[in-house]
C-alpha cells in the first residue's frame, strides 16, 4: 500500500532533481504542509513525511528550509571517498583512479558561498547551508531526521596562502544548519565531504549524532547556542586544522562515545562551557597538542578510557602545517572544576626535533584553572622517533600508526598543574618527576617506577 507521505525526489512532477534537488525538496515540503494543515484529526492531524534520494548524484542550488517536524530525508547510501586524496593525486593519473568522485545518494551543494551577490557585513554562516532547518514560535521544531546520504561541498577555495585551494577547508558551505531549538533530531549514517562546516545545530535537546561519516570538513560537529542530554557515538569523524571535530558549548548531559577521530583537527573535542558530560571510549588521533580542550569552566565531565594518540604528520601536502599550539598546551588540557580523568591511555609518539618551543618537555594532562579535579589512572607512553613523510596518504598513515620500534623514550610532564588550579588529587598518572603540582594545595600520589 502506497502512502501519500513518502516521496521520491525522481518522481515529483515539480522541478528537476538532477539540476536542482533544492527546489524538488521545498516543493515537497510545500505538499506536505498543504495536506497536513490541521493541528489535531482523531487525535493526530501532521505524521510527517519521508522524502527519498536514489542512488545518484543531485545538484543543490537551492538552500532547502525545512519548517515542519516529522520529517525524514533519507538516501541509500552515505557515499564517502577521499576528495582529498584524489586532489593531490597528479591530474594526468587521474585517469587511472577507479573513483573520482563520492557515490551513493549524493547531494552536490552548488549554492553561491554565504553572502556572495550582498553585503558582506550582513552575511550569516547558514545562507551557505544546504539544508537550513528554522522555525520560531512553540512548539520546537521536533524529530527531523536526515538519514544515509551524502552532502559533498565539491571543492574548497583559495584562503591566501600558499596552500593549494583544494587543502584549504574553506568554501563558506555548510551541510545541514539547524538555527532554531529542537528536539529529538536525528542524523545518522549519513556522509558529509568538503564542507567548510558539515553540521551545526544549535539548541538541541536530545540530539542523536550516530554512525556517520564526516571528514575532510573544515569542522564537522558544531553544538552551539546551548543544549542538553544528546549524544554524539559511533562516528568516523576528521576535521581540518582550522577547525573542530566535535565542539560543543553550554552543553549539560553530552554524551560523546565510542567514535574514531582522525587527524588534523586542531583538536578532537573541544568542550567551553560543558558541564555534567561524558568522553569515553573514544579513539582519539591528532598531530597537534591541545586534542581535548575543556575550557569556558567547563566542570563535572567524565573524560575515561579513551585512547589519545599524538604523533606526526607523514603526508607530504600537510608538512609543516600545525594548529598553532605548543608541546607545553597539553594533549589534553582542562579549564574547570571537579572533572574526572580516569584510565585513559596517551601514546605521545613523536620526533623530539619537532618539539616546540625547542627544548622543552612536552606535556600530558594539563589542569589550568579550577578546583577539585580528579585524576587518576592515566598510562602515559613517550617515544622519540624519527619522523619521515610519503606522497601517499593511506601507506604513509598506516605505516605511521603501525611503528613502534622506537629508538628512545622521550622525556614528557604526565600532569602539569598550573597555580590557577587548585585542590586537584593526582593519582597513578605520572612518576614523582612527570608530575609538576604544587604538592602544598593538590592531592599526588605518584605512579610507582621499577627499581
Amino acid at each position: 500500500m502506497s502512502s501519500k507521505n513518502y516521496y521520491d525526489v525522481t518522481n515529483w512532477p515539480i522541478g528537476n532533481p538532477v539540476e536542482d534537488v533544492g527546489e524538488v525538496i521545498n516543493s515537497i515540503i510545500a505538499d506536505i504542509k498543504e495536506r497536513q494543515n490541521a493541528s489535531a484529526v482523531n487525535d493526530g492531524g501532521k505524521p510527517g513525511a519521508v522524502i527519498y534520494l536514489p542512488p545518484g548524484d543531485y545538484r543543490l542550488r537551492t538552500q532547502v528550509l525545512i519548517d515542519i517536524s516529522f520529517l525524514r530525508i533519507q538516501g541509500s547510501g552515505h557515499g564517502f571517498t577521499s576528495s582529498s586524496i584524489r586532489f593531490n593525486v597528479p591530474e594526468d593519473e587521474w585517469p587511472d583512479l577507479h573513483e573520482l568522485w563520492p557515490g551513493g545518494s549524493r547531494v552536490l551543494v552548488d549554492l553561491l558561498p554565504a553572502g556572495e551577490g550582498t553585503d558582506p557585513s550582513n552575511a550569516v554562516p547558514s545562507q551557505g547551508a544546504a539544508f537550513l532547518v528554522e522555525r520560531a514560535g512553540r512548539p520546537r521544531i521536533s524529530s527531523v531526521e536526515f538519514a544515509n546520504f551524502c552532502i559533498d561541498g565539491l571543492h574548497f577555495a583559495p584562503d591566501g596562502s600558499d596552500l593549494p585551494a583544494e587543502n584549504s577547508y574553506v568554501n563558506d558551505k555548510t551541510g545541514i544548519h539547524v538555527s532554531s531549538a529542537n528536539d529529538s533530531f536525528r542524523v545518522n549514517e549519513m556522509g558529509f565531504i568538503y564542507l567548510e562546516h558539515a553540521l551545526t545545530i544549535h539548541n538541541a535537546d536530545a540530539l542523536s549524532i550516530h554512525n556517520n561519516f564526516i571528514a575532510e570538513c573544515g569542522s564537522c560537529i558544531e553544538l552551539r547556542g546551548w543544549g542538553q542530554a544528546s549524544k554524539i557515538t559511533d562516528n568516523l569523524i576528521g576535521a581540518g586544522f582550522k577547525g573542530h571535530s566535535i565542539y560543543a558549548e553550554n552543553h549539560g548531559g553530552l554524551l560523546v562515545t565510542a567514535n574514531n577521530v582522525f587527524p588534523r583537527g586542531a583538536s578532537s573535542v573541544h568542550f567551553n562551557g560543558v558541564t555534567r558530560s561524558s568522553v569515553t571510549n573514544n579513539r582519539l588521533h591528532s598531530f597537534y597538542a591541545g586534542m581535548v580542550v575543556l575550557d569556558g569552566n567547563s566542570s563535572e565531565n567524565l573524560v575515561a578510557t579513551n585512547h589519545f594518540l599524538r604523533d606526526h604528520e607523514p603526508w607530504t601536502p600537510f608538512l609543516g602545517i600545525d594548529n598553532g599550539l605548543d608541546d607545553l598546551h597539553g594533549v589534553l588540557s582542562v579549564s574547570g572544576s571537579n572533572n574526572s580523568v580516569i584510565g585513559n591511555h596517551f601514546s605521545q609518539i613523536i620526533d623530539s626535533v619537532s618539539i616546540r618551543p625547542e627544548g622543552a618537555t612536552p606535556v600530558i594532562i594539563r589542569l589550568r584553572e579550577g578546583a577539585g579535579n580528579f585524576v587518576s589512572n592515566n598510562h602515559v607512553v613517550a617515544m622519540n622517533v624519527h619522523a619521515t613523510a610519503s606522497d601517499d596518504c593511506f601507506e604513509a598513515q598506516v605505516d605511521a600508526l603501525l611503528t613502534t620500534d622506537a629508538a628512545n623514550a622521550l622525556a614528557v610532564t604526565a600532569v602539569l598543574v598550573d597555580p590557577e588550579s587548585t585542590r586537584n588529587t593526582i593519582l597513578d598518572s605520572g612518576s614523582e618527576p612527570q608530575v609538576l603540582a604544587d604538592r602544598a594545595t593538590n592531592a599526588i600520589r605518584s605512579t610507582p617506577t621499577v627499581g
